[in-house]
C-alpha cells in the first residue's frame, strides 16, 4: 500500500515537473516566433533600402525566405508541444511534419549556396523516407484501427 502511494506521488511530481518545463519551452518558442517575425519585418525593411541602392532583390528575398521558413519550423515545434499538453502524448505525424519543415528549409537554403550533389540527394531521400513514414503513420494509426474494428 505504501509503495503505491509513493509511486503516485512520484508520478504526480514528475508530471508536474514535465508540464512546468514544457510550459517554459512554450514560452521560449513563442519568444522565438516573435523574434523571427520581427527579424523578417526588419529584413523586409532593409531589403527596400537595398533596392533603392541597387544592391539587388535576389539577396534580400533570399534572406526573407530563409527567415520565414525558420519561423514555420518553430511554429511546428510549438504545435507539437501544444499537442502534448492537450492529448497527453505526441503524435508521430506532428514530429514528422516538424522534421519535414526543417529539412525542406535546409533544401531551400541549398539553392543559395554551393552544395555537393550527394548532399542534395541525401536530403531528398530523407524527405521521401519521411513522407513514407508519415503516410504509414496515418494509414496504421490507432484511431483508424479502432474505427475499422467497429465496422
Amino acid at each position: 500500500m505504501q509503495k503505491e502511494v509513493i509511486k503516485d506521488v512520484t508520478g504526480i511530481c514528475l508530471e508536474t515537473l514535465c508540464r512546468t518545463l514544457l510550459s517554459l519551452l512554450l514560452m521560449v518558442l513563442l519568444a522565438g516566433i516573435a523574434y523571427g517575425v520581427a527579424r523578417c519585418a526588419l529584413d523586409l525593411f532593409a531589403a527596400s533600402g537595398r533596392l533603392l541602392n541597387g544592391s539587388g532583390l535576389h539577396e534580400a528575398l533570399k534572406q526573407l525566405v530563409v527567415n520565414v521558413l525558420m519561423v514555420l519550423a518553430v511554429v511546428e515545434l510549438f504545435r507539437t508541444v501544444k499537442a502534448y499538453f492537450s492529448e497527453g502524448r505526441v503524435k508521430v505525424t506532428y514530429i514528422i511534419d516538424t522534421v519535414l519543415v526543417v529539412v525542406i528549409t535546409e533544401i531551400m537554403g541549398f539553392w543559395y549556396r554551393e552544395v555537393e550533389i550527394e548532399r542534395v540527394g541525401v536530403a531528398i531521400a530523407l524527405v521521401v523516407a519521411l513522407m513514407g513514414v508519415r503516410i504509414s503513420a496515418i494509414r496504421f494509426s490507432p484511431k483508424r484501427r479502432e474505427l475499422m474494428d467497429e465496422l
